[in-house]
């Protein structure tokens, strides 16, 4: 959800937006605002509203400004931003976590996993019986991933239809290739970029409703997540809608399947029937189970990426 409105602002302006991430916690915290007052469905739609209007504005009054100066001049504005976010929000709401949680609706499981040594693996919608777990294993998947699931394919279909399947969409495309023959045409072109650039923080605003009330609305949210994004837009090609969706998979299962392998290089020479020993040299790191390195896994294939592929999985380079 969040690599998709990033990929969003830089494909159709070539900023990357360095606060993009900033604004998904504002997303968060201003629906947990609006909840008190509307309810949660009502924030749903209001907040990433909100947060893109944000957005329009620091690009009308701020990022527009040092557009003609160059890219470092935008990451350094965006940069800045971040700071000056993180900040509002502890004046704002405090420096601890606020109690956001879910609507009725989304709270308890999805649907339940149960893995019985007579029976195999099966699957109930909701949450099984007590009776069913008892002498089997049950995992639970909750309802608030469920919807984070849907919200985002949701969100990637409508925003691949719009640009491609629109006359809205061709005037954005057109506007960043030929700015010129846009305006010839009758079209404000720098309204048209500050309206992408706001649809792109009305996503990340979006990812932050679903984002906080699944996990834990605090100031430090948009730090934890900011770097992970970098690394799926460049894993799967700066500007490419379809390389967001790709290199989220990827990331996402980088992240998660080495948690369960306990095993390591030292491990899999030794099943090799090669001797490995303190004295063996890189010992140290060979001996490193994959789950305690599965977290730099990500970072490591970007690096993979930009040696042996620097367009990313489904990038275009332009010459």
């Amino acid at each position: 959800m969040l690599s998709s409105g990033l990929t969003l602002i830089f494909s159709m302006m070539g900023v990357l937006n360095f606060a993009h991430a900033s604004f998904y916690m504002v997303g968060a915290y201003v629906a947990y605002s609006l909840v008190g007052v509307l309810g949660f469905w009502p924030a749903l739609l209001l907040a990433p509203l909100i947060v893109g209007a944000m957005g329009a504005a620091f690009e009308r009054l701020a990022l527009r400004r040092v557009h003609k100066f160059g890219h470092v001049a935008e990451l350094l504005i965006t940069f800045g931003l971040s700071y000056v976010v993180l900040e509002l929000v502890q004046l704002v709401w405090g420096r601890t976590a606020v109690p956001f949680s879910p609507p009725p609706e989304l709270q308890g499981s999805a649907f339940t996993l149960i893995s019985s040594p007579t029976q195999g693996l099966s699957l109930v919608l909701g949450k099984a019986a007590p009776e069913l777990c008892t002498a089997a294993l049950c995992s639970n998947f909750p309802m608030t991933k469920a919807f984070m699931m849907a919200v985002a394919l949701l969100m990637l279909v409508a925003l691949w239809l719009l640009l491609t399947r629109t006359r809205v969409g061709l005037v954005i495309q057109a506007s960043l290739t030929h700015p010129e023959m846009v305006e010839a045409l009758g079209h404000n072109v720098p309204r048209v970029l500050m309206l992408v650039f706001g649809s792109g923080c009305a996503l990340a605003g979006l990812a932050g409703v679903v984002g906080g009330i699944t996990f834990v609305t605090e100031p430090n949210m948009a730090a934890f997540i900011g770097a992970i994004i970098f690394v799926v837009v460049v894993v799967g090609g700066i500007g490419s809608l379809a390389g967001a969706f790709v290199g989220s998979i990827v990331v996402g299962l980088l992240q998660t399947l080495p948690l369960t392998v306990d095993g390591s290089l030292a491990t899999a020479l030794t099943a090799m029937g090669l001797t490995v020993t303190p004295e063996t040299p890189g010992y140290p790191v060979l001996r490193l189970a994959l789950k305690d390195v599965a977290q730099i896994l990500p970072y490591l294939l970007m690096v993979l990426i930009l040696i042996f592929r620097p367009k990313g999985l489904l990038g275009t380079r332009e010459d």
